[in-house]
């Protein structure tokens, strides 16, 4: 597969050659949803605590005799019935954390792009050569590859301060490098920017 590159004016400037086998079939459909699940388990902090019986602040002291009083028996001032009483199997800090192996989350990668190129959603570009870290020239390069409106993830290959300072104002725009970017990353976003070095980072993570 073969897809072509533009400059930042969106005028044609060459073309790129897919060195990694495009998944066709439906390989890899398992791996995706299994690394896109660990990935948001990942995100969940885990803090929830809740106190028991044994937890909240209160004395050990019987709050009233058993018999003759002609209320209900209680035992303890933190029984989970009362107010102020501990919380009966509550939450309680936990890692919500899922393994997924390496060859289940390249594959994922794999699958992921591959679906992305097939739909015609991947765009490269030679690169951006920013003259300044303004977000006005990062998005008229944007308007200039018919992106603007879209949801877009910008992968480089090397981190580019001045690109990703413009590109943090806009709107929907998120700049990762492709050391960075993962499976969920790549099914984000409505359109997939590439420069020419980013595109080639990913495939290297990919081919090993």
């Amino acid at each position: 597969m073969k897809l072509s590159i533009k400059d930042t004016k969106g005028q044609a400037a060459g073309e790129l050659d897919v060195k990694f086998e495009v998944i066709a079939n439906g390989k890899g459909t398992q791996a995706v949803h299994d690394t896109v699940v660990a990935y948001a388990a990942a995100q969940r902090s885990g803090t929830a605590c809740t106190k028991t019986v044994g937890d909240v602040a209160g004395t050990n002291k019987k709050p009233w005799r058993q018999k003759g009083t002609g209320r209900a028996r209680a035992g303890s001032f933190r029984s989970p019935l009362w107010r102020g009483g501990g919380v009966v199997f509550g939450p309680k800090p936990r890692d919500f954390s899922k393994k997924v192996n390496k060859k289940v989350r390249d594959l994922a990668l794999r699958k992921a792009l591959s679906e992305r190129l097939k739909s015609g959603d991947v765009v490269v570009v030679d690169s951006f050569n920013m003259t300044s870290a303004k977000t006005k020239e990062f998005a008229g390069v944007l308007r200039n590859l018919g992106l603007d409106g879209n949801t877009n993830l910008v992968v480089v290959g090397a981190a580019d301060q001045k690109a990703l300072l413009a590109a943090r104002n806009i709107a929907g725009v998120e700049l990762k490098t492709g050391a960075l970017v993962n499976t969920y990353d790549l099914l984000k976003y409505d359109k997939l920017v590439f420069t020419k070095a980013g595109f080639e980072a990913v495939e290297a993570r990919i081919a090993k």
